[in-house]
């Protein structure tokens, strides 16, 4: 497992990427319907803020090395969803 701040760090690099590409494709892809878009960026940032402070307040009684990689995996799955979001836009 990495430590807190590395993760915290991979956490914050993939939502900006997702973000900014989120962006792009609103003003350089087909012509989407804004509340669609503006719907997957504020999922974005509450993935984001969701996740970062998960990692901040881990759940008590939990194994660490469970929990993290618990974490990861959500994480994971949710970015996954987004991009599937993100690539039906086209």
């Amino acid at each position: 497992m990495a430590n807190k701040r590395d993760l915290k760090r991979s956490i914050n690099y993939v939502c900006s990427d997702l973000f900014a590409e989120g962006v792009a494709n609103s003003l350089y892809g087909a012509k989407a319907d804004e509340d669609t878009v503006e719907a997957i960026l504020t999922s974005i940032l509450k993935i984001h803020s969701d996740f970062i402070s998960r990692i901040s307040h881990p759940e008590p009684g939990m194994k660490r090395k469970v929990y993290f990689a618990k974490l990861v995996e959500d994480f994971n799955k949710n970015v996954n969803e987004i991009i599937d979001q993100l690539n039906g836009l086209n």
